[in-house]
């Protein structure tokens, strides 16, 4: 009995050691960030200034160079890992003497495609504003070397958060444990991809070529935001991913609407009607058995989800808008259920281009979220029966005029892009644990989700590398993600920094 309880005192002071140790880690951090604000922040502004849409080659090379030389300012041991026709993964490794495990950081350097008409700056010349643009936010210096930014004050750029900033982050509290002395416990590694915003129709394969390099305790992956409640987050899964086409036909040309409005098919109609048989006006989703094979959330989960602010009337307010779905169910609970969207829709003309005409087709690009326990394959199929039980014929490829008229009403469904399924990692595992104690050591309380809303591929990481996956969030959740005028609040960087000061000394 006595052995037994010097052995649980024991453990208890090496927690208490390890997490003081943690502390000390963010401390340092913060102490270099503190003196170096202009020096970050120009260096970031250097790698957000290059254009990093998946499909511009040439400047898809010019950020992997630029992340190969400050990797190895930080004294990274740097490589490219590539596949035919694949953009770089940008891998970095830092060995620490001794070591028995190691500990994988995933971050993505490309970024949305851009409407430059859309911005209010242009969004590979980041500027630093007063606030966010639609509260009034001006252009403003910045501050000279040795003066504090506004921590409120906002960096605008496309992937300024979504999602260079984690990476500045490491690279800053690499700088900051450094200059301390502080040394880590684990080998880190650094996976830093550029065709997430693509799909990451390529990782797989680059894991699987280089699996030695890329296993680790845990795969930390440093994407997303922090709560709307601005408490950080750490969050245990993600939906898949899965982006198709749906066309329906009437003419094969357009009919003016007088003469033929009351007698040829109209396909918008047809379509927002396909749209309305697939989710009710609840967000539910009609499609038989959508939801059968969705793994139910575990006790622990459960709790987790108990314990996450409303934040319903917040976003309401932010995002302008007089209506929710999904009642009576909290957003923090609709996110672990697979969702179906419609991302946009095409018939025709509108606006100053509008005719009086039939439209010909009608399209609707949409996707849908598969979480832990199903299967995008499957339940693409049952879209389709879907559609085919609406009376449809379904085609995947464009239908031939002989097709069109054999048929009263016709579907092309077609997939776009890479596609993966979602997964959940249990917050009962140690390393969970761990991650939990370290984030909370730096930043206090956390919320602790589940899943998110966003896909990720943490389902493929998975599979490849065995290693549970565990997403550390650093952006604002009002950045504009994926939108114009993406933004970083620049107090999220600097709790970034600590963040991962935390994480890196685990």
């Amino acid at each position: 009995m006595r052995e037994c309880l010097l052995s649980v005192l024991v453990l208890v002071a090496s927690a208490g050691v390890a997490q003081t140790q943690t502390n000390t880690a963010s401390q340092a951090a913060r102490q270099w960030r503190q003196q170096h604000e202009r020096a970050i922040i120009d260096e970031y502004i250097g790698l957000v200034s290059i254009p990093n849409v998946a499909t511009d080659k040439p400047n898809i090379q010019r950020n992997t160079d630029l992340l190969v030389k400050m990797m190895q300012a930080r004294g990274i041991s740097t490589r490219l890992l590539t596949a035919p026709g694949a953009n770089p993964v940008v891998y970095g490794e830092l060995a620490t003497p001794g070591a028995t495990r190691s500990i994988v950081f995933y971050a993505h350097y490309d970024g949305q495609p851009v409407n430059e008409a859309e911005w209010s700056s242009p969004p590979f010349a980041p500027v630093l504003r007063s606030k966010q643009v639609s509260d009034g936010g001006s252009v403003i210096p910045l501050p000279v070397a040795g003066t504090p930014f506004d921590s409120e004050s906002r960096l605008y750029g496309r992937s300024s958060a979504d999602d260079k900033v984690p990476i500045m982050a490491i690279l800053s509290a690499l700088d900051g444990l450094h200059s301390a002395g502080i040394a880590t416990h684990s080998t880190l590694r650094f996976v830093f991809e550029g065709e997430e915003e693509a799909g990451s129709t390529n990782l797989e394969r680059i894991l699987a070529d280089n699996r030695a390099l890329v296993t680790g305790a845990v795969w930390l992956l440093c994407d997303s935001p922090t709560h709307p409640s601005r408490r950080q987050q750490i969050v245990f899964g993600a939906p898949g991913r899965m982006v198709f086409d749906v066309t329906v036909y009437g003419a094969n040309v357009e009919l003016h609407g007088g003469h033929y409005g009351n007698w040829a098919p109209n396909p918008a109609f047809m379509l927002a009607s396909l749209l309305a048989s697939m989710r009710d006006d609840s967000g539910h989703v009609l499609i038989s058995h959508y939801y059968d094979d969705v793994e139910p959330l575990t006790a622990t989960e459960k709790q987790a989800l108990r314990e996450v602010p409303d934040v319903d009337a917040q976003l309401m307010r932010e995002f302008g808008a007089g209506a929710r779905i999904g009642k009576p169910m909290s957003l923090a609970e609709l996110v672990t259920l697979p969702v179906l969207n419609v991302r946009g829709l095409l018939s025709a003309h509108v606006g100053a281009g509008a005719a009086g005409i039939v439209p010909a087709t009608a399209t609707a690009s949409m996707s849908f979220g598969p979480v832990k326990g199903m299967d995008y394959r499957k339940t693409f199929e049952q879209i389709r029966k879907h559609i085919e039980a609406q009376g449809y014929f379904v085609s995947d490829t464009e239908p031939s005029l002989q097709t069109r008229m054999a048929h009263e009403k016709v579907a092309m469904v077609t997939p776009r892009g890479g596609a993966y399924n979602g997964t959940r990692t249990s917050m009962d595992l140690p390393i969970a644990r761990e991650v939990i104690r370290a984030v909370e050591s730096s930043v206090g309380p956390v919320i602790k989700l589940p899943t998110m809303g966003g896909a990720v591929p943490l389902e493929m990481i998975e599979r490849v590398t065995g290693a549970p996956v565990i997403i550390v969030p650093t952006a604002n959740h009002d950045d504009n993600q994926h939108a114009f005028d993406e933004n970083l609040r620049i107090k999220n960087l600097w709790d970034g920094i600590e963040l991962m000061a935390a994480l890196l000394t685990m």
